[in-house]
């Protein structure tokens, strides 16, 4: 049997993603998983406290930067094609092309320290469970994915690009879950309302009706798959929780009373307000011939509504994340990094807690063990050039990653490793 590979991190301070301190100390991985987290609290070079054993262990020694867990992105769009590498000013291409740039999102969401994406929707039925396990097999690199479909509404009008129509009434959305289960897909979006960004207005519109919420809730419940929804409209809030909907994003006109349904369902749901599509909205300088005054004007009281929800559902315990909508030409995927400092801008986070959130509470939304630096997790680790309890921007710069992992192996390492315990080469074996 091949043995198991060790890896040590060794003179590195930790922020195991519970939203605490940092601590001084080692981490050892075996194979896949994190086995050994010992905390050295004399300090990193003290000789006085237990250290975990070199033997036989690739040793990565960190110098004093900080070792995290990879992000989670809670609201990845992989196929949406604009990144920090390519601008695209179409949405929608011809598959062929679309394969590509999602591959490549794939890997610079990686790339950028995120270790897991949680799909809110692709641009075709299976690109993302083709990448997924694509990304599972070896043959692809990219973040751990839960990957979704075309996003689901009934209303879409199928002489625009990229919109299918998908039937109305109860039976029709009963038989779009059963579909997306047998595709192999882990998780269905629902569009609940409109979005003024697109059709001013239509945030407020209703885009199913009761019945056909409930069936798709029904049908999720049976096939054993999660639903997520668009959900800006006070009324869509309250659908999507009626129906069951598991992650809601946006919930930008949520009045007292779906708050309070919010919190009461904290432990069920997660939310995420993507914020960073209306940040760079207002931010955006387009060419003259490209018109974005009405989605900025309608992005101002959003901002302005989030600023006031988004502390109150973190007060009360409701479990918010990161993730804002990347991959318009304005908003590239690559920045994603971004969220962070908008939630301690906006929203009055500190740094650990908004850490906390993109590590912790991203790992339970992704239901895998991940997200924190503690024994029997994968590891899945960002080794990083500065102190990001004090400043999260430092995850903006991809310079500043000096090592990501995800499950124990290496997709990018700035600092050499040397063997614990092997011989020392002759001058003939270097040469």
């Amino acid at each position: 049997m091949k043995p198991v590979k060790r890896i040590l991190f060794k003179n590195v301070r930790i922020f195991d993603g519970s939203g605490s301190d940092l601590f001084p100390g080692e981490v050892l991985v075996e194979g896949d998983r994190i086995t050994k987290v010992s905390k050295r609290p004399e300090g990193l070079f003290s000789k006085k406290d237990p250290k975990i054993s070199e033997d036989g262990a690739e040793v990565i020694d960190g110098g004093g930067a900080v070792l995290m867990p990879g992000m989670v992105e809670a609201h990845g769009h992989l196929s949406w094609p604009s990144s920090t590498e390519r601008f695209v000013p179409e949405f929608v291409l011809p598959i062929e092309e679309m394969m590509i740039v999602t591959a490549q999102n794939a890997r610079i969401l990686l790339d950028s320290g995120f270790t897991s994406v949680y799909s809110a929707g692709a641009l075709s039925d299976r690109i993302e469970v083709v990448i997924r396990d694509n990304i599972n097999k070896g043959y692809l690199p990219g973040p751990r994915l839960r990957a979704c479909t075309l996003e689901r509404s009934p209303e879409e009008d199928e002489s625009k690009p990229g919109s299918v129509n998908h039937g109305r009434g109860p039976e029709a959305i009963r038989s779009f879950v059963k579909k997306c289960k047998a595709m192999g897909v882990d998780q269905v979006k629902l569009v609940i309302s409109g979005e003024d960004a697109l059709n001013p207005g239509s945030s407020h519109h209703l885009m199913c009706t009761e019945e056909e919420a409930m069936a798709a809730g029904e049908t999720a419940r049976e096939c054993g798959i999660p639903l997520s929804a668009h959900t800006q409209g006070n009324d869509a809030v309250k659908l999507g929780l009626r129906a069951g909907v598991r992650v809601m994003y946006h919930c930008t006109y949520a009045d007292e009373e779906a708050i309070d349904m919010l919190v009461a369902q904290k432990d069920r749901i997660f939310m995420a307000p993507a914020i960073g599509v209306i940040v760079a909205t207002l931010e955006a300088t387009p060419p003259p011939h490209i018109d974005m005054s009405s989605m900025k004007e309608m992005a101002k009281p959003v901002i302005e509504r989030a600023k006031k929800m988004i502390p109150e559902l973190k007060r009360r315990g409701v479990r918010v994340l990161i993730g804002g909508d990347y991959g318009f030409p304005f908003n590239p995927n690559g920045t994603n990094a971004r969220d962070l400092q908008h939630f301690v801008d906006l929203f009055g986070y500190t740094e650990k807690e908004v850490l906390h959130a993109a590590t912790k509470l991203g790992g339970e939304l992704m239901e895998l063990e991940v997200g924190e630096i503690r024994p029997g997790y994968l590891a899945d680790i960002l080794l990083v050039d500065g102190d990001v309890t004090k400043d999260v921007r430092i995850l903006q710069k991809k310079d500043n990653l000096l090592a990501i992992m995800k499950g124990g192996q290496f997709h990018k390492n700035k600092l050499s490793g040397r063997i614990a315990g092997a011989p020392v080469p002759s001058r003939e074996e270097h040469a």
